[in-house]
């Protein structure tokens, strides 16, 4: 918990009341931090929100230590929903964020939203800091943690060959044209699926496709790499029955956005063949590492990243309030 000298040092103030001038230094702090944890280059996403903090529409609150900005978070709502999409405060270590004052600006967010009519859920993952940081605050019951980790792969040097195709099988690269099929594919993978209790979009074709709009359109996971995505279909029919996307988000490194497979192609090895196509390319193109998020649950695919050489980078937490929605765990093989 944060200590009293510490709370007491704060001004908690309106998001909106600060410019994008005031709040660009704490912002591209945050970016080094980024950058430092998890080899990710945050700067595009630090110029949109400050463009979005410019036409000071966005909710949040920014922390004040004797009248110098030092922390703030913010959160957008989506129907019945909030999403607190980021919090950050200036730390002493330049490698890491200022767990007490985040914690501070998370506990006036839930006060504001457990009070805000018509909320009924409330997601957050918080990458820059550590599993359990902030358990004491999303604590009881109407809360469910779920640990989430970050892992990385080396392509430097690699021999491994990707798994051939089956005859009945092709790869093709990401095309718009497949826009419809991809968001269908990605509903029908997380049916019942664990990963749709931190996320409620894979619960509906709609929000399937608002969660890949997001990945292709905005730079929130790195900026798109088309030529570097891949969609796993059958020949004869065309159909789509498994992808993985990738974004740039440093000049060398690459994260894995989504990769799923139709519950019929499941336990074929076809993961490893998406994972080998992908890393070939990738390296040829010159990557050195690729990143991706797992739950810690999600132990089958869990499985396929660490026998494919990912290693662990992080592990956080992404925190959910409301209804508990239960389900299977894998998309993978």
């Amino acid at each position: 918990m944060a200590s009293l000298p510490v709370a007491s040092q704060l001004e908690v103030l309106d998001l909106r009341h600060f410019s994008a001038r005031q709040m660009r230094p704490l912002l591209e702090r945050e970016a080094e931090v980024w950058s430092a944890r998890l080899r990710w280059d945050y700067r595009s996403s630090t110029e949109l929100l400050l463009q979005y903090l410019e036409s000071r529409i966005l909710q949040g609150l920014v922390a004040l230590d004797r009248g110098r900005v030092c922390g703030y978070t913010f959160w957008v709502y989506e129907g019945n929903k909030a999403v607190i999409g980021d919090g950050f405060a200036m730390g002493d270590n330049p490698a890491r964020g200022d767990a007490d004052t985040t914690r501070v600006l998370l506990t006036h967010i839930l006060e504001t939203l457990r009070h805000s009519p018509g909320v009924e859920r409330v997601e957050s993952q918080l990458l820059l800091f550590d599993a359990g940081t902030f358990a004491d605050i999303f604590a009881g019951p109407e809360f469910t943690i779920h640990p989430r980790l970050f892992l990385e792969c080396d392509l430097r040097g690699r021999k491994e060959v990707a798994p051939a195709l089956p005859a009945e099988l092709e790869l093709v690269q990401w095309s718009a044209q497949e826009y419809q099929a991809a968001g269908e594919l990605i509903y029908g993978c997380y049916v019942g699926h664990a990963d749709a209790a931190i996320n409620d979009q894979y619960r509906s074709l709609h929000g399937s496709l608002r969660f890949l709009h997001n990945i292709v359109r905005f730079p929130g996971c790195g900026v798109f790499e088309p030529s570097h995505s891949w969609l796993l279909r059958e020949r004869r029919s065309g159909k789509q029955v498994g992808m993985l996307l990738c974004s740039r988000v440093a000049p060398d490194v690459a994260h894995i956005t989504q990769l799923c497979l139709a519950k019929d192609y499941r336990g074929r090895g076809m993961g490893r063949v998406l994972l080998g196509h992908a890393a070939e390319n990738l390296a040829r193109g010159g990557f050195e590492a690729i990143t991706l998020t797992v739950t810690e649950a999600n132990t089958e695919a869990l499985k396929l990243y660490r026998r494919y050489g990912f290693w662990l980078r992080h592990r956080g937490d992404a925190m959910v309030m409301g209804t508990r929605y239960k389900g299977r765990h894998s998309l993978g093989d």
